[in-house]
């Protein structure tokens, strides 16, 4: 399970390198391969392995191309998608579309997501986090059954 956030410098070309604890763990999963795509609904990136891609894949490919709304999802994720490779040192290319859409500079978060990680701007992340901890008092957990049960 990908977990944690970890603050992470991206070099001058766009490279991150992944943290020490997950490069074996990918390398296995994925023999390092992965796939970086945009998230539709935060200004932050997706990074999954490339096995977990392929299953977001075969939901993509589900969809129908002459259904306007599944047609630009469709659109969207595999037109931004770019395989990433985990190089000697562990590093990953981060295109420069990917990064101008996220918003990334030298200062990153990679945050693991269970199944994926999402790549966000330091700034991006810390505002979404405040923001996400203003929200819970707010929220009214009974309009999920799966949180309605939710137990910490």
């Amino acid at each position: 399970m990908l977990r944690g956030a970890h603050a992470i410098a991206l070099d001058t070309k766009g490279r991150l390198a992944v943290p020490t604890k997950f490069r074996d763990w990918l390398r296995e999963e994925c023999e390092g391969q992965l796939v970086c795509t945009i998230d539709i609904a935060n200004p932050c990136l997706l990074l999954y392995p490339l096995c977990e891609w392929e299953e977001i894949e075969k939901k993509l490919k589900s969809l129908s191309s002459m259904n306007p709304v599944e047609r630009r999802l469709q659109r969207l994720l595999l037109g931004y998608a770019c395989e990433c490779e985990l190089d000697g040192n562990g590093r990953l290319l981060l295109s420069a579309p990917l990064r101008q859409h996220a918003g990334l500079d030298k200062q990153i978060m990679l945050v693991g997501q269970l199944n994926k990680f999402e790549i966000w701007s330091e700034t991006r992340w810390l505002q979404q986090v405040d923001e996400d901890i203003q929200a819970l008092p707010d929220m009214d957990w009974t309009t999920s059954d799966k949180l309605r049960d939710f137990s910490l």
